[in-house]
């Protein structure tokens, strides 16, 4: 197993320093570093971006070829970091011992190793790996104005609060697709310059309000009902992706449970627990984003798109696109044509 061993909680050194084993290349564009690597030790990327307040964002999208230990060996208070894995799994040690933690795919977990702690993360080799690391620094959080660190409960409140790092605390919580929805915007945001970065930091706290709703709900008991098994909620992903490939096709409950193997029970269980809405509302809501889409980036009829998003009528798409919008969707190409008229002739 090779070894990593990292000195710093700054996120510019952490990266110079996972450079410096990894061997890959470093660049910066509008305050976002990106780490590039391929050779022996794996392939991959890894990226950070901070912002105001001590919050930053250290994104890995990687695949190891050799089993990995990244040690964090600082006598600083560690950041209290905001994990969720879209991708893999991985294991962690407050302090290099044999007592390890799986943390898994779709998980919400919440670390904050105490100080002198030697934090660990062992990565596996040949195993895709796709997680998101929301860290924030406290002293500099608590300077931040209408914090609002006070509405936490008191558990998670007393970690934001432990400035010297005294109390350790570790929250393998449930699982979350709504956490992984806004995962996947993240990776989609391809503006540049201030607006790449604004887009960016919404992101990041709307991810960060997720993680903290789900704890709020694990610790009040209102976590992932025992009928739902972790293999369920994978299924149940997979089949969001289903449902976007076959958009224009019928997608029923009934077809939908014999695609995932679950039962319509436990699928509208399911969509419930992790997309707050039922199946056909979310397969409605999915229809009207992409109509909206190809409104506004196509030149297809309004007829052409009611037919390539599987709706049986172009009066009913109507209704429930104005039911959503609040605009016909004629109304809709129509205003979107003049905003870039105008645009033009500016």
């Amino acid at each position: 197993m090779r070894e990593i061993i990292l000195t710093s909680i700054k996120d510019d050194l952490i990266l110079n320093q996972l450079n410096a084993c990894l061997e890959g290349t470093l660049t910066e564009n509008w305050g976002e570093r990106v780490l590039e690597f391929d050779n022996e030790i794996g392939k991959g990327t890894i990226r950070n971006m901070g912002f105001d307040w001590g919050v930053s964002l250290l994104d890995c999208n990687v695949i190891f070829h050799q089993n990995i230990k990244l040690i964090f060996r600082t006598s600083n208070v560690s950041p209290i970091e905001f994990i969720f894995i879209s991708k893999g799994s991985f294991k962690y040690s407050e302090d290099d011992n044999e007592e390890y933690l799986d943390l898994e795919q779709y998980q919400n977990i919440i670390i904050s190793p105490k100080r002198y702690a030697k934090k660990t993360f062992v990565f596996p080799k040949g195993r895709d790996l796709k997680v998101n690391f929301i860290r924030i620094l406290r002293k500099d959080y608590l300077k931040k104005k209408n914090n609002n660190v006070t509405y936490l409960n008191e558990l998670l409140l007393s970690v934001f609060n432990d400035e010297d790092g005294n109390l350790p605390y570790t929250h393998g919580g449930s699982f979350s697709l709504k956490i992984e929805d806004q995962v996947k915007a993240l990776d989609n945001v391809h503006d540049n310059g201030m607006i790449r970065s604004l887009s960016m930091e919404g992101r990041i706290y709307l991810i960060l309000s997720l993680q903290l709703l789900e704890h709020h709900d694990f610790e009040t008991n209102k976590s992932l009902p025992d009928a739902l098994s972790r293999a369920d909620i994978k299924k149940i992903h997979s089949l969001s992706e289903y449902i976007l490939d076959n958009i224009s096709g019928q997608l029923s409950v009934e077809r939908l449970s014999r695609e995932s193997g679950l039962s319509p029970k436990k699928l509208q269980l399911g969509f419930k627990v992790l997309y707050s809405k039922t199946v056909n509302e979310y397969v409605r809501q999915l229809k009207l984003e992409i109509s909206r889409d190809y409104l506004k980036n196509t030149d297809l009829s309004v007829s052409e798109i009611v037919y390539a998003i599987g709706i049986r009528s172009r009066s009913y798409f109507s209704k429930i696109f104005s039911d959503a919008y609040g605009i016909l969707p004629t109304d809709y190409r129509k205003q979107l044509k003049s905003a870039a008229k105008v645009s033009i002739d500016r």
